[in-house]
């Protein structure tokens, strides 16, 4: 009887034990996905993704390891925008990259209003209706997108 309570114990047990790296695992946060909208194709467009990856490197992201990126080009078919921004959306990325032209930030905006969008342009945001101000793009305080814990 003894013999029979001590099997099923270390039977619990090494079960637990088996179990519990994957109760783990299914603990930690997703990977955070990053969607990248470009109006180029990607072979124009290599200088500005590679400076992209270092940067995300720098603040401790690599891609791959702790930071995944859905890259979407247009291969300058600007039409081709709102529907891979859409895209993007709808596969519920942490954020949206446009860095370059002000289709891609436009066509991001007017995909989602809760997701966060970083984009590059040279023109004035503002004039272009794509913040309502530069203190406050958002209307509200900016937070910290590259927040681990916001992810």
């Amino acid at each position: 009887m003894l013999g029979m309570r001590r099997r099923a114990f270390i039977t619990l047990l090494g079960g637990a034990a088996t179990a519990w790296p994957l109760a783990a695992r299914a603990q930690q946060p997703a990977m955070p996905v990053v969607g990248y909208l470009d109006a180029g194709s990607a072979s124009e467009r290599a200088y500005i993704v590679a400076a992209f990856r270092q940067g995300l490197a720098d603040a401790g992201y690599v891609e791959g390891q702790n930071v995944a990126i859905e890259y979407r080009w247009a291969e300058g078919d600007y039409g081709r925008l709102s529907e891979m921004a859409a895209d993007l959306v709808r596969r519920q990325v942490s954020l949206i990259v446009t860095p370059g032209a002000a289709a891609g930030a436009q066509a991001a905006k007017n995909a989602t209003s809760t997701i966060p969008i970083v984009f590059a342009v040279g023109q004035d945001p503002v004039k272009l209706g794509l913040v309502e101000s530069l203190a406050r793009p958002g209307g509200k305080p900016p937070a910290s997108i590259f927040s681990r814990t916001s992810w």
